[in-house]
């Protein structure tokens, strides 16, 4: 009698280059593909508004592929440790696969969920699929975990080639019996009341389809600008793949090697290089949140919990959060942040900045804030890139840089078309004042950023 295969899908919702589905292609059994919304077990971080948004659209996408191949999402909400188990014993499950995650609290019910099925007799196995190089393969020659970019860069350069990625399934052999399973829609992912997803509507399309097209686009179409327009805050270089990275409808695997294959010569190869340093940067993040599992919520450089953070100023955050601080540059982050689900990353830079610099406000908040409106709200590069701002994080800016919004503004938008876009008034013959003086809080800042660095 056959004995199903489960495949655990999580932040991998594709066909192609998904090694957990391809072991259990291989085993010729029916297969029963399984996602579970776990937002119950202890310490797993909910996800944010847009992510919610994006995370529907992409399940829904990934149960129409299924069907057509010949198999089934099962939807399951609860604490993954009894959810799984529990669609075990329902299907007389054989085997269980899934692709590894890295988060702490992620990485424990994985551990115990491997545990238990195999002392059930169940076959399991997990996989590399959602990083080119898994935290605990790049060690210094002290073997410790890296704490700085550059030599974690040069490190992954001397180990082997990141493979190749593998075709996508054809056909996914269904399982013929009864499977309890959720409607998508019952899961409430989608905003109503009120329906604040129109820009995000209107800007993507989550699904794997989607992704595949928007790396060929990038590839054929922009790849050889990279270098010399990224940096430029309405330049259409960027990729846009990170909510499809963060999402797994695209793997880095794919991302890579199609990289290669595009970058050619001359300028053309040194923009691949750059954006190929970019997986490099995505694949730190996640280097140090595996060994610092708790950067969200704890200084990384654990001398900056004596920073002086004064009392919240709740106005000036909210007043932060809708974009109407008087600051061009800032003001039109935010809104494109809220409309579309995503910002610019040198802007998202340049508002960290002024929340965290010219505002005193605690990181903190504003990786909170991040985590609720980015639809590629990612588990280690968004506190990690927030603590690299502050000051506190790995490989972190300098103390003292405090990024300038209007030097900023003048050189990656000297025409004013990303300001025109998102913060129009700020063009009119009397544009807003600032909510406060840059010269002065930056200052201000120095001093505060001083007392850490002297000892308190």
């Amino acid at each position: 009698m056959a004995s199903p295969s489960i495949v655990w899908f999580r932040d991998d919702l594709r066909l192609t280059d998904n090694p957990a589905l391809r072991a259990a292609l291989d085993r010729e059994e029916p297969i029963v593909a399984l996602y579970v919304l776990d937002e119950e077990s202890d310490g797993v971080r909910r996800i944010g508004g847009a992510a919610r948004w994006w995370l529907h659209g992409s399940l829904a996408s990934l149960g129409e592929r299924l069907e057509e191949r010949g198999g089934q999402l099962v939807l399951r909400r609860g604490r993954a440790a009894e959810v799984v188990p529990a669609v075990v014993d329902e299907v007389g499950a054989g085997a269980v696969f899934w692709n590894r995650r890295y988060g702490g609290v992620e990485r424990e019910i994985d551990a115990g969920l491997k545990e238990k099925l195999r002392d059930d007799g169940v076959t399991v196995a997990s996989f590399a699929a959602n990083l080119l190089y898994e935290p605990w393969t790049v060690r210094t020659q002290a073997d410790k975990p890296y704490g700085v970019y550059s030599p974690f860069a040069r490190a992954v350069q001397k180990l082997p080639a990141p493979r190749p990625p593998m075709p996508e399934a054809r056909k996914v052999p269904g399982f013929d019996g009864h499977v309890d399973g959720d409607e998508l829609g019952a899961w409430d992912l989608l905003p109503t009341k009120p329906d604040w997803a129109g820009g995000l509507r209107e800007t993507w399309e989550p699904g794997e389809p989607a992704a595949k097209t928007r790396l060929r686009e990038f590839l054929d179409d922009d790849l050889g600008d990279y270098s010399t327009y990224r940096d430029e805050f309405a330049g259409g270089a960027t990729s846009n793949l990170s909510p499809r990275l963060r999402w797994g409808e695209v793997s880095p695997y794919q991302v890579w090697h199609d990289t290669i294959e595009h970058r050619g010569s001359g300028e053309h190869a040194r923009s691949a290089s750059g954006f190929l340093s970019e997986l490099v940067w995505r694949e730190f993040a996640w280097h140090v949140t595996y060994h610092s599992p708790d950067i969200a919520t704890v200084n990384w450089r654990r001398n900056f919990d004596a920073f002086p953070w004064p009392r919240l100023n709740r106005a000036h955050l909210e007043t932060w959060q809708q974009g109407r601080t008087g600051v061009a540059v800032v003001d039109a982050g935010m809104r494109q942040l809220w409309k579309t689900g995503v910002m610019h990353n040198r802007v998202r830079m340049v508002t960290a900045s002024f929340l965290i610099k010219n505002l005193l406000i605690d990181w903190r908040h504003g990786e909170q804030w991040f985590w609720d409106c980015l639809v590629d709200a990612d588990a280690a590069s968004n506190p990690f890139n927030w603590q690299w701002v502050a000051g506190s994080g790995a490989d972190a800016a300098p103390y003292f840089r405090v990024f300038n919004p209007d030097t900023q503004r003048k050189k990656f938008d000297p025409h004013d078309e990303y300001v025109r876009e998102w913060a129009p008034e700020f063009l009119d013959e009397n544009p807003p004042e600032p909510m406060v003086d840059l010269s002065e809080t930056r200052r201000r800042a120095l001093d505060a950023y001083a007392h850490v660095r002297h000892g308190g």
